[in-house]
């Protein structure tokens, strides 16, 4: 089968296709034929690089968390599901591979009929890390949340449901997105230089929480927090910690470890939920064929990208 992967650090050109032997599903787990699957934008960072004192790498490396597609394998104790069945779901992080022909997942839901194949593919990662984060920073009714990077494929998901527990949502974007984030919820403001001035001008009463997803500018997250056990980052920053702010980043089970937070893969569920009530949709920045996966890591370093790329069997 094909798989999207790199064998050397490098810019967007060292992704390519491979054939690779077809995994199987095990115990507790599917494999589907996937249609859609998600780019990571932080494997980009993997792949360029820049994270390698961080995430060990053996080559070749394996892209992808997220996949949408049928089931065509069901391991042994799964239940609820059979072959045929339209899911959405997560690899585990250990072996990655959902930018392929087949791919194993450890986490599934039922695909929303609201969605379609390139929504539900590049959803799972998003709505995992959202939930992860909301519930890490215990948002709910009545509170204020400022996502930072909230159009982005995790932002635009981290909006939507922190609106859904009852949230008055803050969002920063390039001005080009403002619209696009009232849509979806959110109050809109710029990035960059006055930014504690211009959430404090829109939310007096102040701010309960701060979910980064975007890096880079810690010091204004937590002046605008207050306190910066308030703000949890997704962006692979190495100065969260002199911040004092918690950088998350997922592992399965109930011990995560090594600093990592539980999985929130109850996300999915309620993810489900949310489509169906027509309150949750997965923004596509764009979609690329499998074949062209290098092309869509260049965009994604572009930063340019309003919402998730995915790639498409």
């Amino acid at each position: 089968m094909r798989a999207v992967q790199f064998s050397e650090y490098g810019g967007p050109g060292v992704v390519h296709v491979a054939e690779v032997e077809e995994p199987h599903a095990g115990p507790g787990t599917v494999r589907v034929a996937v249609r859609a699957s998600g780019l990571s934008a932080g494997e980009t960072r993997i792949r360029s690089g820049e994270l390698r004192g961080v995430v060990p790498v053996t080559f070749p490396f394996r892209t992808g968390f997220d996949a949408a597609g049928v089931v065509d394998e069901v391991g042994e104790g799964v239940t609820g599901v059979e072959a045929g069945d339209e899911v959405f779901g997560m690899t585990a992080a250990t072996t990655r591979g959902a930018n392929a022909d087949h791919a194993v997942l450890v986490a599934w839901a039922p695909k929303p009929a609201a969605w379609g194949w390139e929504e539900a593919g590049g959803a799972a990662g998003s709505v995992e890390t959202a939930t992860r984060v909301l519930d890490r920073l215990g948002v709910g009714a009545g509170h204020t949340v400022l996502v930072q990077g909230a159009a982005g494929g995790v932002g635009t998901v981290a909006v939507q449901f922190a609106v859904a527990r009852g949230a008055t949502v803050i969002g920063t974007a390039s001005e080009r997105n403002h619209d696009f984030l009232r849509s979806l919820g959110a109050e809109p403001t710029t990035y960059g230089a006055g930014l504690v001035e211009r959430v404090r001008a829109l939310a007096p009463g102040g701010v309960d929480a701060v979910f980064d997803c975007a890096g880079g500018a810690l010091p204004d997250l937590v002046a605008v927090a207050e306190d910066p056990a308030r703000v949890v980052t997704i962006a692979p920053d190495l100065t969260a910690a002199a911040h004092g702010v918690h950088l998350s980043h997922g592992a399965p089970g109930a011990d995560p470890g090594a600093g990592a937070d539980p999985l929130a893969v109850h996300g999915l569920g309620v993810a489900v939920e949310l489509a169906a009530r027509g309150r949750l949709r997965v923004p596509v920045a764009a979609a690329f064929p499998l074949a062209e996966a290098a092309a869509a890591h260049e965009l994604s370093e572009s930063r340019h990208a309003r919402g998730k790329i995915v790639l498409v069997n």
